[in-house]
């Protein structure tokens, strides 16, 4: 062997941080410690998580789209009682609830459990005059 080599049995030896030169190291000796319980350096950072926001918006554009369109909404309440109608107009605490036939409803919001779509209300079709011709008279 050359006279900087070093035999296999030397290596095995010797610590690792023995071999690298401290010229390129000089606190290279400093990393290593044996039989030291580990330890964090530096403290794990606990993120703290923020709440989720109060308001995101999106109760309002939903109720806004149901309302735009007229669709048909079932409303359970808290008490388990279950109403049918449309939404014609909210604000922060209330909803009200356009029903045909029967008295309108102004609901307070915290007294809702869900609001769910069941259909599209549909506009009344015009009816034909006698004597007109329907649809499938005029097709064919």
């Amino acid at each position: 062997m050359g006279h900087g080599a070093l035999s296999k049995r030397q290596l095995i030896q010797k610590p690792f941080y023995s071999l690298v030169p401290q010229s390129l190291f000089p606190d290279f000796r400093s990393l290593f410690h044996y039989n030291v319980p580990m330890t964090a350096a530096f403290p794990p950072r606990r993120r703290s998580k923020l709440p989720p926001p109060g308001e995101t918006g999106q109760e309002a554009l939903y109720l806004r789209s149901l309302s735009d369109r007229q669709v048909n909404v079932q409303v359970k309440l808290r008490d388990g009682e279950t109403v049918r109608g449309w939404i014609e107009y909210f604000d922060d605490a209330m909803v009200r609830l356009t029903r045909e036939g029967l008295p309108n409803l102004f609901i307070y919001k915290h007294q809702i459990r869900t609001i769910t779509e069941t259909a599209h209300k549909r506009t009344p079709r015009p009816r034909a005059t006698p004597g007109a011709p329907t649809g499938m008279e005029a097709a064919g």
